[in-house]
């Protein structure tokens, strides 16, 4: 299989306010608008359902025309993820890397379970498939942009899960798109011309918070909405905030994008880890592999760029950083 690498979408500028007028009163998450910068109005709250499509998706190649998948294409790919991702592993190399690290620490396959907090986007199932070779059946954790919605129930109900006198695996991140034309924060995608946004939650988060930077739309109250139906991508927004300066700045913000969400989610699941580790029974281990997941076309191997392998606990402690061992 050749490895493969994706790229960011790049961090839409934010629109003129003619462009943002929808109403999201329907949905009971804005009180009406109010005046912003310049005398204009500033739409109050989380962004629409149509805003978010359009946001994320504006990038989209229209004419279905992209670089075809050739073998020199494929190569472009492997090349701009070593370059922009340094240290990045294939799927396949991560998940035997990892195997073989753990089993020194007593992890074995028929004691172990593996925990996934990935984007729900069908593109990160590569990784997933090869860490079953390993560990079997996968508890998941995740949702959009691959932030652990599921929370410390999840991960005290998956620690009930564990067999007997075993640990578990939690493999957690990010994801980003690199396409045939080298473009970070795309991927082509199958059945499709052309390539389009990877990872779309990302890039209608990034949005958002360009908005709300230049005063064409106002930060929510509250982190989380009143309405479930689109509460994910509203925490997601809200959660990459304060990272608004950090990718403004950024020489490359479709780069920095997923360091900055994989910031958002590390913390995130480090909280949820240590008030959850005690259901995990006797002296079992909690395996962290946290990173930022990095998506190619297909027949191209993805990437995973680890940026937290360590053991904890039962009490939520670090036990050992196992990061140089990869």
């Amino acid at each position: 299989k050749i490895q493969k690498e994706q790229r960011i979408p790049e961090v839409s500028q934010p629109k003129t306010q003619h462009q943002i007028q929808e109403t999201m009163s329907g949905r009971g998450l804005t009180s009406g608008k109010r005046p912003g910068r310049g005398g204009g109005m500033k739409k109050l709250g989380f962004m629409s359902f149509r805003s978010t499509m359009k946001e994320a998706f504006t990038g989209d190649d229209k004419d279905g025309k992209a670089a075809e998948a050739t073998p020199a294409n494929a190569i472009n790919v492997i090349n701009t993820v070593k370059k922009t991702f340094p240290g990045a592993l294939s799927s396949s190399e991560l998940a035997l890397r990892v195997k073989s690290v753990l089993a020194g620490k007593g992890f074995e396959k028929e004691k172990s379970l593996l925990a996934v907090s990935l984007c729900c986007d069908e593109v990160n199932r590569d990784l997933e498939d090869d860490l079953r070779k390993n560990y079997g059946s996968n508890f998941s954790m995740g949702g959009l942009a691959g932030f652990p919605f599921g929370g410390v129930t999840s991960f005290g109900a998956m620690a009930h899960h564990i067999p007997e006198d075993g640990s578990c695996v939690v493999v957690y991140g990010p994801h980003v798109g690199v396409d045939y034309d080298g473009t970070i924060g795309k991927v082509n995608r199958r059945g499709r011309g052309g390539s389009g946004a990877c990872c779309g939650s990302a890039a209608a988060a990034a949005a958002f918070v360009t908005m709300v930077r230049a005063g064409e739309r106002e930060a929510p109250d509250a982190s989380i909405p009143d309405d479930i139906i689109d509460a994910q991508q509203a925490y997601v927004g809200t959660a990459l905030l304060p990272h608004g300066e950090r990718l403004e700045k950024a020489f490359q913000p479709e780069v920095e994008l997923p360091k900055a969400l994989f910031d958002c989610q590390d913390g995130l699941m480090i909280k949820i880890v240590e008030k959850g580790a005690k259901e995990v029974a006797g002296e079992g281990l909690i395996a962290l592999v946290g990173g930022i997941q990095i998506n190619t076309p297909e027949k191209v191997s993805e990437y995973f760029l680890v940026k937290r392998f360590e053991l904890r606990n039962n009490k939520g402690e670090v036990v050992e950083d196992l990061l140089d061992k990869l």
